[in-house]
């Protein structure tokens, strides 16, 4: 589940001394958790070997451990994608977001139909649409083992 050093990596920065605090870092977090589920779609699209789930591991890394990657600053589509120098230690995972199993067959979908949604195909979009409708299931660093399993 561990990414890949060359794969991009979503982050969230939030400023703890903002009163609505804890409700703006959860929006924020729920930002980067949607954008790195569909990251985590592109990804499977281009491996038909790998499961039709999507997950993400939400890290915590100290800072100035992750950049911005200076080819896509610019790029929309990479808004919020940082880049992370060196490995990092499953044991600073904070939790890790995976499809439920119901949501396979709709994921599949999406990731077959990705490309032609990427070229404006409206259909195809409603069927990328149809996995994003799916909810991460959230788990704790310690049922890690059972889902690698």
């Amino acid at each position: 589940m561990a990414g890949r050093p060359e794969e991009p990596r979503r982050r969230v920065v939030v400023a703890l001394d903002v009163p609505e605090g804890a409700a703006a870092a959860e929006e924020l977090e729920y930002a980067a958790l949607t954008r790195a589920a569909s990251a985590s779609l592109r990804l499977i699209a281009g491996r038909p070997e790998e499961p039709r789930r999507r997950v993400v591991v939400a890290l915590d890394v100290p800072e100035g451990a992750a950049a911005a990657d200076p080819d896509h600053v610019l790029d929309a589509s990479s808004l919020g994608e940082v880049r992370i120098a060196d490995a990092v230690a499953l044991s600073k995972a904070a939790a890790v977001h995976v499809d439920a199993d119901d949501a396979e067959k709709d994921v599949a979908a999406a990731a077959a139909a990705l490309g032609a949604a990427d070229l404006g195909d409206d259909d195809a979009r409603f069927t990328v649409d149809g996995a994003e409708d799916h909810e991460l299931l959230w788990f704790g660093i310690q049922e890690i083992p059972g889902l690698i399993a």
